[in-house]
């Protein structure tokens, strides 16, 4: 487990490869969830209770960017980059606020999104200095 470059490093340093892998599946998700908004407005059903704010064209624009930041998030901090936890935990704070407005659209699909991004913040907030010590 110690080499010479990682004597305090623990087995949680796996949590932020996780979290990488977590922040590359949610941006997936963003991605696709943006696409599917742009190209067939008919998957997502807005009953008239529901308060929506903006139309399906400009949300899809929003989460095919939030997307691409939690892409380049998880890039950064696959790379150890000092920057990258910092990126990482904004880009997953940005992602479950985008989600929690899109509850009342797609319940299922922005509760598991918000899931994935407390498990990401978890891994990085409480073991992203280990990877640090590795780099």
């Amino acid at each position: 487990m110690a080499t010479k470059n990682n004597e305090n490093v623990s087995g949680w340093v796996g949590w932020i490869g996780f979290a990488s892998i977590m922040l590359y599946l949610a941006g997936f998700f963003h991605l696709i969830a943006g696409l599917v908004a742009l190209f067939n407005d008919k998957v997502y059903f807005i009953g008239e209770k529901s308060l929506w704010v903006l139309d399906y064209t400009r949300w899809g624009w929003i989460h095919i960017v939030g997307g691409f930041l939690l892409l380049i998030a998880a890039s950064s901090l696959a790379s150890g980059k000092g920057f990258g936890r910092t990126i990482a935990v904004i880009a997953a704070l940005a992602s479950a606020v985008v989600n929690m407005l899109f509850i009342p659209v797609y319940p299922i699909w922005s509760v598991l999104i918000m899931v994935i991004n407390v498990l990401i913040i978890y891994a990085v907030v409480v073991h992203g200095k280990e990877l640090k010590e590795l780099n």
